[in-house]
């Protein structure tokens, strides 16, 4: 198996749709060649624990509500695209994905990571929930497999926070700006939502390699 490093955020469109072009390789695929692991990187590190109003959020970052709307037209036509539903009208709030991180952290203890990222993903972009909530974060985990008391517990604590924070610093020291970005054997990157057909070549060409080594 190959190691498949995804540096990502649940609050990032094009991760929810570059994990939907992955999966549609992937399902084409006789064999998945990867073990996967989700890393931690956080689009706005510096946002409040308690987020804040979306409408205000992507007005200020884009310099107003009509470049806000054009800015993500082209968000809306690839997930339509890529097959995803997605309601950006219906998020309220952007959060700050700390405690989402450390839920997905947590998650590749009991190896459930894809499982939890999944429920991020359609909690934020399909039901517009607020998953800087910590309750919110709990039913996502439940509906995972975890048990939601003891991912409540861990909230009250501060286990695993800094490690989030110093994993997100890391990330950023190695040179990613931006994701999705996919790391390949510790060594080849492939940044950005990238098409099945991609995906696609890259599994051929090391299910190749894999092959004379077996």
């Amino acid at each position: 198996m190959i190691q498949l490093d995804i540096f990502s955020d649940p609050i990032c469109p094009w991760c929810y749709i570059g994990k939907a072009h992955l999966d549609k390789a992937l399902a084409a695929q006789d064999n998945n060649p990867f073990t996967i692991s989700w890393m931690p990187f956080q689009l706005n590190p510096d946002m409040p624990r308690e987020g804040m109003d979306r409408r205000a959020y992507l007005e200020g970052k884009f310099g107003g509500k009509e470049a806000a709307i054009r800015a993500y037209a082209p968000v809306q036509e690839h997930a339509d695209a890529a097959g995803l539903a997605i309601n950006l009208g219906g998020i309220k709030r952007t959060p700050n994905t700390r405690d989402a991180h450390r839920l997905i952290h947590w998650a590749g203890v009991e190896d459930r990571q894809t499982q939890v990222v999944s429920a991020l993903f359609e909690a934020y972009f399909v039901e517009g929930r607020d998953i800087s909530d910590r309750d919110v974060l709990a039913d996502v985990a439940d509906s995972a497999g975890m048990d939601a008391s003891v991912v409540l517990k861990l909230f009250a604590s501060d286990a695993d926070d800094r490690e989030i924070v110093e994993r997100d610093a890391a990330a950023r020291g190695m040179g990613i700006n931006s994701v999705p970005t996919f790391i390949v054997a510790g060594q080849h990157a492939v940044p950005g939502a990238q098409p099945p057909e991609l995906w696609g070549q890259v599994i051929a060409e090391l299910s190749g390699q894999i092959a004379p080594q077996a």
